[in-house]
């Protein structure tokens, strides 16, 4: 079903992490310093351990803690690492693996091997991390360890520090380094950028093939693993940002469907809408792409009523993106765009300022617009220490609430839905009640909804969209019934 791709998977420079563990180092000393403290001490890490399933012996795919994979870039299990503040030398610490790994999982490397490929000072193994430590500050009793801890706001669970035999002889501050850690990688380098970009190029190109191959009959978990197949087929990409989300009809009024109770099982309709939201991750990059689009691929009047006012508040928020604007605004932006379109299109009736100030926006998206991007689907960093959530409907769903930064790459995904368990109450409250065309909002029951999603990435005087799938109506069509993408369009000699 797939096509061949044009894309080749790029190689990773490990530069790139050397890049990272020295923005990591300005940053600390830059902080000891306006904090009148030593530039002294050691940041350690440990990076991420192979897990079975439950009791099992399966292993479970591996996959890199990210702060870990942020600044070594190492893709093996059971691994520290160090980063000398005043020297600024780095250390990996490597699991002395048995014997009978030779026999059962291949070669057992040596240590030069991981000091080469990773590009770090000094290689040790993990059970000689004390006495190589202590060796680094043999003039202190205690030398200071810099070790990570601190609230993922997305998750708000919180990161685990390192933990080692005879870490009790060593002094330990868990303060300092979540949050100069984390901004560091709020603002992506050139280097993080390109793995960024091969990203989206590659899972756009799958959202593609997706959109050519999709029609009534099909399961959603075949239109799935066709993504999932042309990803790691022509892109490399062993693992998937997240779940896939692919919906159709109802179900894609279901915000995180695809769980294992919600398995993209459904049978596609003839004149459902699809909502395909699926993302690949290359060498640690991931990307995060929507896409939604009819079934039978011919838009009808309601379901282009319905795009068009998500395409509209998608396009109006990456006009204005640039440098200092702040996100709630944004999200305002798209809520108001939103209300506006449904209000032209007599679904809803009324002021929209008069909706905007009963949060009638939130209704039909109650999720906040965006989020950062980077190692992680929803990279951390949206909350600085300070900032509080917002406690409006729609806005307290937002990852962040910080004014946009040159290097920031931030999702931009409004949604339109008709969740019942949303339009019922609203219905029901005189507040918001006299705002609905109910014969008009009948029609929309069961349609589901529409999410547009593309990556953005803040530049100096603006944005660029990182993402490329056909967005415009006649573009979905135009590819739908066997077009090519991007569309080539002809030149006025030709014509």
């Amino acid at each position: 079903m797939a096509s061949a791709s044009l894309l080749t998977p790029p190689p990773v420079p490990v530069e790139l992490y050397v890049t990272n563990r020295e923005k990591l180092l300005k940053s600390s000393r830059q902080h000891l310093a306006d904090s009148a403290r030593p530039l002294k001490g050691i940041v350690l890490l440990q990076g991420g351990d192979e897990r079975t399933r439950y009791d099992t012996d399966h292993l479970e795919l591996f996959r890199q803690e990210s702060y870990f994979a942020y600044l070594f870039g190492v893709i093996e299990p059971g691994f520290f690492g160090a980063i000398d503040i005043a020297s600024g030398k780095s250390i990996l610490f490597a699991p002395k693996l048995p014997s009978d790994y030779a026999v059962w999982s291949g070669e057992i490397k040596p240590l030069s091997y991981f000091k080469e490929k990773y590009a770090v000072s000094m290689a040790y193994y993990t059970d000689e991390i004390a006495a190589i430590l202590h060796e680094q500050y043999q003039e202190l009793e205690k030398p200071l360890l810099f070790l990570l801890r601190g609230l993922n706001t997305d998750s708000n669970n919180f990161s685990v520090p390192a933990n080692f035999e005879g870490i009790d002889t060593f002094e330990i501050d868990l303060n300092t380094l979540h949050p100069i850690l984390t901004e560091c990688r709020v603002v992506k380098s050139e280097l993080e950028l390109a793995l960024i970009q091969f990203a989206n190029d590659i899972s756009s190109e799958a959202h593609v093939q997706v959109m050519k191959n999709i029609k009534a009959g099909m399961k959603e978990y075949q239109l799935e693993s066709l993504f999932l197949h042309h990803t790691y087929m022509y892109g490399g990409c062993r693992h998937c940002s997240y779940t896939c989300i692919c919906a159709t009809g109802e179900n894609s009024a279901v915000l995180h469907y695809g769980h294992a109770a919600a398995p993209n099982d459904r049978t596609l309709e003839d004149g459902d809408m699809a909502l395909f939201d699926m993302g690949a991750e290359y060498q640690f990059y991931a990307s995060d792409i929507t896409c939604s689009f009819p079934v039978n691929g011919k838009f009808t009047n309601d379901q282009s009523l319905i795009y068009n006012a998500v395409l509209k508040a998608h396009d109006s928020v990456i006009s204005v993106m640039k440098p200092g604007i702040n996100w709630v605004e944004m999200h305002k932006l798209a809520e108001k765009t939103i209300l506006e379109s449904l209000t032209e299109g007599s679904v809803l009736v009324g002021d929209v300022k008069d909706m905007i100030v009963e949060h009638l926006g939130a209704v039909f998206m109650p999720h906040g617009l965006g989020h950062f991007l980077g190692i992680d689907t929803h990279d951390p960093g949206g909350y600085l220490q300070g900032l509080e959530r917002p406690k409006e409907p729609g806005l307290n769903s937002l990852r962040t609430v910080r004014n946009l930064k040159e290097g920031m790459v931030i999702t931009v995904e409004p949604g339109c839905y008709f969740i019942d368990a949303l339009l019922d109450p609203a219905l029901e409250n005189s507040k918001t009640s006299k705002f609905f065309n109910v014969k008009a909002l009948n029609r929309f029951r069961g349609f589901g909804g529409v999410r547009i999603e593309s990556d953005v990435l803040v530049t100096a005087n603006g944005c660029r969209n990182m993402s490329n799938c056909p967005r415009e109506t006649p573009e979905i069509e135009a590819v739908m019934a066997g077009g090519p993408w991007p569309i080539v369009k002809k030149s006025a000699a030709a014509e």
